[in-house]
């Protein structure tokens, strides 16, 4: 039995997602921008994907642009929102924690002349409002942070940090990535005052290389790429009607099962935690108030990597930290204080809609006899 517990890197394409997928490739398949009745067919698809998306944000449908997935949606976003505030300030604010399609961004501003000012987790791990409060001033452009950190799970203070920055400077434009958290937390950009949201289509149960990005209305973003104007110019090219589709469908089906998506990230967290109690230098990392579909461990003593490929070998497939770090130490750790040897055996369990108890207990076993079998050679 294989076992699939990297659902952070990537979740299993629902059936909803694969059919309507294949559909858009084989039937649906004209061009959106074209005026005859295939284009048209191809147009509703994204409508449709706009609207499902709109649903779960509680907000305007022609405030979703169709993206390539996240990293196009951070990039539009961050990049987008400070060329057009080129005039009013130099400063921008995000947190040391984020995912690199973030963090990048902020690092070419910072080569660019941009004072950044990155807000950390406190000794106890937690972020802070009033830290976030005080980074940002009548300079700052941009704050950019994510809901939920997709390495530990630890959910940030977004709906403290939002209100506070908007009430003392409302032109300040704000971004949330929300690639983990969107869906799996209560959240409306408009009823929170968010100017920029992005999200992905592969996390969620659809294809990989759809994404979108919420714009508030009336907010200037300025294009990265340049093109036919497709996404009113925000995100020109072909849209890719199929991911797009797949993703619309997706969302649908997790509209409709959240509460029940929910209950079962829950269970499963709370039986591996109970489980990892039982056994002798296991560490859990993930705070106990972390988004539930998340679960850091670590085994002080036995590298990541070793552990992630022994547990493979019994058909366990779990990861050592973001898909995106390829196997390096991760700063995210460091940035929220771990240990070095917890951060160097850390593993990221995370859950799907479909997880089994069943596959709990067999990873759990797994991890004991590979911890146990690993332990006694690193101590030989």
């Amino acid at each position: 039995m294989e076992i699939y517990l990297d659902n952070c890197a990537t979740t299993k394409v629902c059936p909803e997602a694969a059919e309507a997928a294949v559909k858009a490739m084989v039937e649906d398949y004209g061009n959106p921008s074209s005026l005859h009745r295939m284009g048209l067919n191809a147009e509703r698809i994204l409508t449709g994907t706009r609207k499902a998306a709109a649903a779960l944000l509680s907000c305007d449908y022609s405030c979703i642009y169709l993206t390539g997935g996240a990293t196009d949606s951070n990039n539009i976003a961050i990049q987008g929102a400070v060329r057009a505030r080129a005039r009013m300030g130099k400063t921008v604010v995000t947190t040391t924690v984020e995912h690199p399609s973030v963090a990048e961004n902020f690092t070419v501003l910072e080569k660019a002349g941009y004072t950044v000012k990155r807000v950390g987790p406190r000794a106890d791990g937690r972020f802070y409002a009033e830290d976030f409060l005080d980074a940002v001033d009548g300079d700052t452009v941009l704050l950019s942070m994510m809901m939920v950190n997709n390495e530990l799970g630890t959910v940030l203070p977004y709906d403290k940090v939002v209100p506070a920055v908007k009430k003392r400077f409302p032109d300040l434009a704000v971004h949330i990535d929300g690639v983990q958290g969107f869906t799996k937390l209560p959240f409306s950009p408009e009823r929170l005052g968010v100017d920029l949201f992005s999200f992905s289509g592969h996390k969620l149960y659809g294809p990989k290389g759809a994404g979108g990005l919420y714009i508030r209305k009336g907010l200037r973003v300025l294009p990265v790429e340049y093109g036919g104007g497709q996404e009113k110019a925000v995100r020109p090219g072909t849209e890719a009607v199929p991911a797009i589709a797949g993703m619309g469908a997706a969302l649908k089906m997790v509209r409709e099962n959240r509460a029940a998506i929910m209950q079962n990230y829950r269970e499963r967290n709370a039986q591996l935690r109970a489980l990892l109690k039982e056994m002798p230098g296991v560490v859990i990392n993930s705070p106990e108030d972390g988004c539930p579909h998340i679960l850091n461990l670590s085994v002080p003593g036995i590298p990541s990597e070793v552990m992630l490929h022994a547990l493979e070998e019994k058909g366990v497939y779990v990861s050592s930290g973001s898909a995106c770090s390829k196997g390096a130490l991760s700063g995210v750790l460091q940035a929220f204080h771990l240990p070095a040897e917890r951060i160097r055996s850390a593993l990221r369990v995370s859950f799907s809609k479909d997880t089994a108890a069943e596959e709990i207990d067999a990873f759990a076993a797994a991890l004991r006899e590979v911890t146990g079998h690993l332990g006694a050679v690193v101590k030989g």
